[in-house]
């Protein structure tokens, strides 16, 4: 490999990390009582809170991201 794949591989990793690190710094920002579709059950002192709608858009989010970038890699 030389050094313009490499380094095109550095810049889609760093990318991808900035990509994953506003995702969770705005994860960090939100409270899951605030996200409407949120599941939460409690019995006695555990709680579980699984935001399904959250889910959704993260998945469609990610999925759109990594198309965009398995096209841009395919060329």
């Amino acid at each position: 490999m030389d050094f313009k794949t490499i380094s095109r591989w550095f810049l889609i990793l760093g990318v991808c990390f900035l990509i994953v690190g506003i995702i969770f710094w705005l994860l960090g920002r939100l409270s899951t009582r605030e996200i409407p579709g949120t599941l939460k059950i409690q019995m006695g002192n555990a709680t579980f809170v699984f935001p399904i709608l959250l889910s959704i858009i993260l998945s469609v989010v990610l999925t759109l991201v990594l198309n965009l970038i398995g096209r841009f890699l395919s060329h």
